[in-house]
């Protein structure tokens, strides 16, 4: 039994927790407006974060195909592909904005 537990524990060890937040037509493509999930551990830059995600469903993968349409923020600061994501961060996805 203990095994068991520490098998568990490893597998807890190996994923990183982060909050997703979905705007405009990413939302609508996903099907929600925020995910709180556990990513594995070898889950360390957004580009990573949407590889891992496009494979969750179609609407992620609807929403992902093509990156050059999504922007990002990291903990609410504009940020690229290679931009890191730790455990507990928060990760939003939207299309780019334009004003006039």
């Amino acid at each position: 039994m203990r095994a068991a537990s520490l098998s568990r524990e490893d597998d807890r060890r190996d994923e990183t927790h982060v909050k997703l937040l979905y705007f405009a037509w990413v939302r609508q493509k996903i099907g929600r407006s925020e995910d709180d999930i556990a990513v594995p551990s070898s889950v360390k830059t957004v580009a990573a974060l949407i590889d891992f995600l496009r494979a969750q469903g179609p609407g992620y993968e609807a929403a992902f195909s093509d990156v050059k349409l999504v922007r990002c923020a990291v903990n609410q600061q504009h940020a690229g592909l290679e931009a890191v994501v730790k455990p507990d961060d928060e990760v939003a996805f939207f299309p780019p904005v334009t004003g006039g």
